[in-house]
């Protein structure tokens, strides 16, 4: 019987393989408490009978659950940092960069950052591995087929060169997607990859619960190269960075000092 939000956790746990428990739990509940009244159930235990043999619902709830907010080129100062300072620092170790972007959503930010880095590679010398734990926004990511909000912060020398107009959607051209790699991951349970110049993980933490961010930002540790970097979004600057071997360089970005 699932009869409380913590039966409903388990379940859900037992199903998808997301620990509700690491979420900030008023924040998460009040939203999944929304949905199941949206789509006209009265309880968590109709409502999980539901997701088990709806795919559409299901697929829905994940899509909602994984708070998928992105756009290209999100807080254009730190995108000029990037540019002008960490790419530069990065590239004075090393000739290649070993990438990964996160909880990457529908794609905006690694496409994002392809397209940065076209200044200072050729495409064929880029490659960015990209993550999210939502299948759905990773097939759109795959797509690359955007509304003319999301692409609003594109530079226009990037969007005359990388985008192409299809009706009222513009689509990335396929040498750009070349440039990247979408996987599914989940940060709370996968392997992290290891030896990265840099990491980009953006407005997805604030969801998480301080312990989870705390394994998480460990296992950060673990993934960047000593001098690697970390990428953090506009709401999520590290209190106590240095518990994690983590220095900022500027706001919103960390260096690894050393292995934990």
């Amino acid at each position: 019987m699932i009869k409380t939000y913590e039966d409903f956790k388990k379940e859900i746990l037992r199903m998808s393989g997301i620990d509700l428990n690491s979420y900030k739990e008023r924040q998460m509940k009040r939203r999944i408490d929304a949905l199941i009244k949206k789509n006209n159930y009265n309880d968590y235990e109709p409502y999980v009978m539901a997701l088990k043999t709806n795919k559409e619902l299901y697929n829905e709830f994940i899509n909602y659950l994984t708070i998928n907010v992105s756009e290209f080129f999100r807080n254009p100062p730190q995108w000029e940092v990037l540019e002008k300072e960490v790419i530069p620092y990065l590239l004075k170790r090393s000739s290649s960069l070993k990438i990964w972007s996160a909880a990457c959503s529908t794609g905006d930010e690694p496409y994002s950052l392809a397209m940065l880095l076209t200044k200072f590679f050729p495409l064929s010398k880029i490659r960015i591995l990209a993550t999210d734990i939502d299948r759905q926004v990773l097939e759109k990511a795959r797509m690359g087929l955007y509304n003319k909000k999301s692409i609003e912060g594109v530079p226009k020398e990037f969007l005359s060169k990388y985008f192409e107009k299809t009706g009222e959607s513009y689509k990335i051209s396929d040498e750009l997607k070349r440039c990247i790699d979408f996987r599914q991951h989940n940060l709370l349970k996968d392997p992290y990859p290891d030896q990265c110049d840099l990491i980009i993980c953006r407005n997805v933490l604030i969801y998480f619960t301080e312990e989870a961010k705390d394994e998480i930002y460990k296992k950060f540790n673990k993934s960047l190269k000593t001098g690697g970097v970390l990428f953090v979004g506009s709401t999520e600057q590290i209190i106590l960075s240095h518990k994690y071997a983590l220095t900022p360089i500027k706001t919103f970005f960390y260096k690894k000092e050393a292995d934990l």
